[in-house]
C-alpha cells in the first residue's frame, strides 16, 4: 500500500504541473506581439497509477507533465505559402506595370505619343502646306520630326532603365534565397539538437516558419518532413527529423543541414536573346554548375514576376524546325575559322517580316534538338519551294569550335529549333519590340513617300527617318532590295514582263500563241517573278530590321540642309504644289498607307495603352484578391497559433488556483505529517 508521503508527493507533482503551465502562459504572454510565435501548452498527464493490494485496486500517483508543445496546424501553413507565392508574383507586376503605364501616358502637354504625333502630322505638315518649298517651312517640320524621334529613344531609354532594374532585383532576390535557405539548414541542425534529447524546438521551429513566410513570398515553397529513424530498430524514432525544401517546381534547396545555393551569372555581348536587351542580363545557375530554370511555368513568387518583367514575350519567340545544315571552310570565313551553318525553316507570321524581327545581332545562343549552340550571326531568306509556294528561313552560323566544340551532324534535321523561350507575358521586350515595329513599319511608308517626290534641287528625295549606327560615327541607308513588303510586288512585276517578253518573241517571229507555248511563257514568267521576288538579308545590311527605337533618328543630311527634304511629285512644278504633303499627312490615318494591329500609324498610342492598361488592371486584381486570401488565411492560422490576450488571462487565473490549491494540499499533508510524527504516541 502506499506509504503515508504518497498524498505529498502527489501535491509536489500538481504543483510543479501548475508552476510549468504558469511559466508557459507567461512565456505566451509576453510574446503576443513576436511575428510567428506559435501559442504554446504544457501537455499533461496523470501519472501512472499504484497497483495496492486493497478493494479500490490502484491508487492515483498523481499528474506527469510530459511535454510543452506549439499550437500549429501544418495545413494553413502549406496554404499561406502557396498563396504567398501568387501575391508575391502580382505584387512585382503591379509595381513595374504602373511604370510603364506612367511612360507611355500622354498628358495632352508635350510629353505623349499623341500629343506629339499630332504636332508633327497634322500641325508641322499644316504649317509647311502654307509654304512648300520654304527652307525654314521645312526646318520647322524637321524640328517636329526630331521630337517624335526624341520621343521614342527617351521612352526606349526608360524601358532599359527599368530592365536593369528588375535585372538587379532578380540578384538581390537570389542573395536573398540564399540566406534564408542558409539559415534554414542552420535551424534544422539546432532543432534536431534539441529534439534528439526528447524536447520541444517549439521557438526554433516557430523561427523557421517564419522564414518560410518570408521565402514564399519570393518563390514558391514546398516542405516535407521525415522522422529519422534507428538503422538498428527501424521502428524507434530517434526524434530528429530529416527536413527539406523545394523551390520552382519541385527542385530541392535545403536538404537536411545542406543547402543548395544559387549564383547570378551575367550573360556575355555575345548571349544577347532579344535585340533590345540590355548587356549583362542574369542567368542564375546552382552552386554545381547546373542551371536554374527561369521560366519554369511552376514557379511563383516575387522572382516569377520580375522574370516575367524582364524576359516577357508575349509567347513570340524565334522557333522553327531546321532544314538543312552545312560549313563555312576557313578561307571563306572572315576569321578564318572553319563554321557550321544552320538553316531553320520559320511558319509564324512575326518570323516573316523583318520588320518584327527581335533577334540579336550581337550573337546567341541557339537550341537544336536539346542541346545549345553559340551562334555569330544569321540570314533571312525569302524564297520559293519546288511548287512554288513561298516559305521562309533563317540560317545561322555558328560559333567556333572555342565556343562550339561539338560539330553539328545530321541528326538535328527536322527537330525542332528556337532562341530564347516562350513567356507569355508582355513583359518589357514584348513593348519594345512593338515600338520597333511600329517605327520601322511608320519610317518605311514616310521615307517612300519622300523617295517618290522631288527636293529644290529636282533630285529625288531621300530617306528623313533613319537610324544612328552602333558602331560607327554614321547613319543607315535603308536599302530597299532587303524589304519585305516590296516582294509581292517585285513578283507581280517580274511575271508580267517576263511573260510578255515571252509572247514577244513568238508573235515578233510571226508566230501564232498556243496554249502551250501561253503555259510555257507562263512557266518561264514564274520562274523569273520567283528569283525576282527571293529575298536574302543578313543581320548587318542596312535593312529597316536596323532600326530600333534606341537609334531612331532625323537623317543629319537633311537638318544640315533641308532643301534635300522633297516636297512635291513633279518636276519643275510650282511652288504651292503640295500633294506630296497630304499624302504625308494621309500616312497618321489611313490603314491602306500604313495599319499597325489592325488599327492606323496614330492609334500606337491607344494599342500600347490598351496592352498595359489591362497587364496594370489584371495585376492590381489578382494582387489585391490574393492579399485578401492572404489575410483571411493568416487570420485562420493565427486562430489557431495565436496568441489571445483574453484566453491567457483566464488560463493565468485558471492555473493560479491549481497552484494555489496544490500549495493548499502541502498546507494540509504539514499539518497531517505534524499531528502523525509530533502528537501520536507510540
Amino acid at each position: 500500500m502506499p506509504s503515508q508521503f504518497f498524498g505529498l508527493n502527489i501535491a509536489y507533482k500538481g504543483l510543479l504541473a501548475s508552476n510549468a503551465a504558469l511559466n508557459t502562459t507567461a512565456n505566451n504572454i509576453a510574446n503576443v506581439q513576436t511575428d510567428g510565435y506559435s501559442r504554446q501548452r504544457v501537455v499533461q498527464q496523470a501519472s501512472q497509477a499504484i497497483r495496492v493490494f486493497q478493494t479500490y485496486g490502484c491508487a492515483g500517483a498523481g499528474v506527469d507533465t510530459l511535454a510543452i508543445e506549439r499550437i500549429r496546424d501544418e495545413f494553413y501553413d502549406t496554404k499561406y505559402w502557396n498563396n504567398n507565392a501568387n501575391e508575391g508574383e502580382y505584387n512585382v507586376k503591379q509595381y513595374y506595370m504602373k511604370q510603364i503605364e506612367a511612360y507611355f501616358d500622354d498628358d495632352g502637354k508635350s510629353t505623349g505619343f499623341k500629343t506629339i504625333f499630332d504636332k508633327m502630322m497634322i500641325g508641322g505638315i499644316q504649317e509647311w502646306k502654307k509654304d512648300p518649298s520654304s527652307t525654314n517651312a521645312k526646318k520647322q517640320f524637321i524640328g517636329t520630326v526630331g521630337q517624335l524621334t526624341e520621343y521614342f529613344n527617351g521612352l526606349a531609354g526608360n524601358m532599359q532603365k527599368m530592365q536593369a532594374d528588375v535585372n538587379q532585383e532578380i540578384k538581390t532576390k537570389v542573395d536573398e534565397i540564399n540566406s534564408l535557405a542558409g539559415e534554414i539548414a542552420t535551424l534544422n541542425k539546432q532543432i534536431n539538437v534539441v529534439e534528439l534529447s526528447g524536447s520541444k524546438a517549439n521557438e526554433l521551429r516557430d523561427r523557421r516558419a517564419l522564414l518560410l513566410d518570408q521565402l514564399s513570398l519570393i518563390v514558391d515553397v514546398e516542405t516535407r518532413e521525415i522522422p529519422i529513424t534507428d538503422p538498428n530498430q527501424p521502428d524507434r524514432e530517434t526524434g530528429a527529423h530529416h527536413y527539406t525544401v523545394k523551390i520552382a517546381g519541385g527542385q530541392i534547396l535545403v536538404d537536411g543541414t545542406e543547402y543548395n545555393g544559387l549564383e547570378c551569372v551575367a550573360r556575355a555581348s555575345y548571349e544577347k536573346v532579344n535585340q533590345s536587351d540590355i548587356d549583362g542580363l542574369y542567368d542564375v545557375y546552382w552552386a554545381n554548375g547546373q542551371q536554374f530554370n527561369l521560366y519554369n511555368t511552376a514557379m511563383g513568387g516575387n522572382l516569377q514576376g520580375l522574370v516575367q518583367m524582364r524576359d516577357g514575350n508575349n509567347g513570340e519567340y524565334f522557333n522553327g524546325k531546321v532544314q538543312d545544315i552545312g560549313s563555312i571552310e576557313p578561307k571563306d570565313s572572315p576569321d578564318g575559322k572553319y563554321h557550321d551553318t544552320v538553316t531553320i525553316s520559320v511558319t509564324q507570321g512575326y518570323l516573316q517580316d523583318l520588320n518584327f524581327c527581335n533577334l540579336s545581332e550581337q550573337g546567341g545562343k541557339i537550341t537544336l534538338g536539346n542541346k545549345e549552340y553559340y551562334y555569330d550571326s544569321w540570314t533571312y531568306e525569302r524564297s520559293y519551294d519546288d511548287n512554288g509556294e513561298v516559305q521562309y528561313s533563317y540560317t545561322f552560323t555558328l560559333s567556333d569550335s572555342a565556343r562550339n566544340p561539338e560539330r553539328l551532324t545530321t541528326n538535328c534535321i527536322d527537330r525542332p529549333a528556337a532562341v530564347g523561350t516562350s513567356l507569355k507575358y508582355q513583359g518589357i521586350p514584348y513593348y519594345m519590340n512593338q515600338m520597333n515595329t511600329w517605327i520601322r513599319t511608320f519610317a518605311e511608308k514616310f521615307n517612300d513617300t519622300l523617295k517618290s517626290g522631288y527636293n529644290a534641287y529636282d533630285n529625288l528625295g531621300c530617306n528623313l527617318l533613319t537610324g544612328n549606327m552602333p558602331s560607327a560615327d554614321g547613319q543607315f541607308n535603308f536599302v530597299d532590295d532587303y524589304r519585305y513588303d516590296t516582294c509581292q510586288a517585285k513578283y507581280d512585276a517580274a511575271y508580267q514582263a517576263k511573260y510578255e517578253e515571252e509572247i514577244e518573241k513568238v508573235t515578233g517571229a510571226g508566230g501564232t500563241v498556243t496554249p502551250a507555248i501561253e503555259e510555257a511563257a507562263r512557266e518561264e514568267a514564274r520562274k523569273a517573278a520567283e528569283a525576282a521576288a527571293s529575298i536574302k538579308v543578313s543581320d548587318r545590311d542596312d535593312s529597316y530590321y536596323r532600326l530600333t527605337a534606341m537609334n531612331f533618328n532625323v537623317s543629319v543630311a537633311v537638318e544640315e540642309d533641308p532643301d534635300l527634304l522633297s516636297h512635291r511629285y513633279v518636276k519643275g512644278d510650282g511652288v504651292e504644289q503640295d500633294a506630296l504633303l497630304d499624302d504625308l499627312k494621309s500616312i497618321a490615318n489611313n490603314k491602306e498607307k500604313m495599319s499597325f494591329r489592325g488599327g492606323t500609324a496614330s492609334e500606337f498610342l491607344q494599342c500600347i495603352l490598351g496592352d498595359v492598361a489591362l497587364n496594370a488592371s489584371r495585376a492590381y486584381t489578382f494582387q489585391k484578391n490574393f492579399s485578401d486570401i492572404s489575410e483571411i488565411i493568416n487570420t485562420q492560422r493565427m486562430s489557431i497559433s495565436g496568441v489571445d490576450e483574453d484566453e491567457e488571462a483566464v488560463n493565468l487565473v485558471k492555473y493560479q488556483h491549481a497552484y494555489g490549491l496544490s500549495s493548499k494540499m502541502i498546507q494540509v499533508l504539514t499539518e497531517v505529517y505534524d499531528r502523525l510524527i509530533l502528537e501520536t504516541g507510540v
